[in-house]
């Protein structure tokens, strides 16, 4: 099988999904998005009009979206355990995690780096607020519903923990999670153990530049 990912690797949506090819093993051509190479760019534009990323191309399909790599990646190589689990009960609590990290967790995230992106006449200091507002209930409740796990849903690594790994790590860097959250900080602590994970923020390590907060001298 012919797998080729379009992303970058400081890109956090990226490396959710360069985690389960991690964990997968699988071999595939990996076409970074660069101003060195605007050929990858091109590539992917063509074949996701959105021109968002991470793109895979599988035997000529096209599969965007991180989340969906990820199940597509555990249908042609399941492994196990699995990334998402066949009971669909269970699956249902994992896609549940997948979600809150992606839409509660890395969604104000990136909202905040983004804010720092723009001029400083032109900020949004209400939405920035906000987004801060949300880390604040996000982290109140991972701490909670992660008490007694190894990973997001349980002894399982799973889909719930690819997108949990990057959100986290950014997260904490724009809205540290502290020590009102040992729970939280010592989940953060064994993604950043995780091999695959562990790779990916090595891959991303040499982009830290371009981190518009500004990265700070540690993980």
């Amino acid at each position: 099988m012919s797998l080729i990912f379009y992303g970058h690797p400081f890109s956090s949506y990226c490396q959710k999904a360069l985690i389960a090819l991690y964990e997968k093993g699988v071999a595939f051509d990996y076409r970074v998005l660069s101003p060195d190479d605007p050929s990858a760019g091109t590539e992917m534009a063509a074949l996701w009009p959105l021109n968002r990323f991470p793109v895979l191309l599988a035997d000529g399909r096209t599969l965007p979206e991180a989340s969906i790599i990820v199940e597509y990646l555990d249908l042609i190589a399941p492994g196990d355990p699995p990334l998402l689990p066949a009971d669909r009960d269970a699956a249902l609590a994992v896609r549940l995690f997948d979600r809150v990290f992606d839409n509660y967790v890395m969604t104000p995230m990136q909202a905040i780096v983004a804010d720092h992106s723009r001029p400083a006449d032109n900020r949004d200091p209400m939405g920035r607020e906000q987004a801060h507002m949300l880390l604040d209930r996000s982290y109140a409740w991972l701490e909670v519903v992660l008490a007694g796990k190894i990973w997001a849903t349980g002894k399982m690594f799973t889909l719930a923990d690819c997108a949990a790994a990057p959100s986290l790590f950014y997260a904490d860097w724009v809205h540290p999670i502290g020590d009102a959250h040992p729970t939280l900080a010592a989940y953060r602590a064994r993604l950043l153990e995780r091999p695959s994970f562990a790779r990916a923020v090595e891959e991303g390590r040499p982009f830290r530049g371009l981190f518009p907060p500004g990265a700070p001298d540690r993980d």
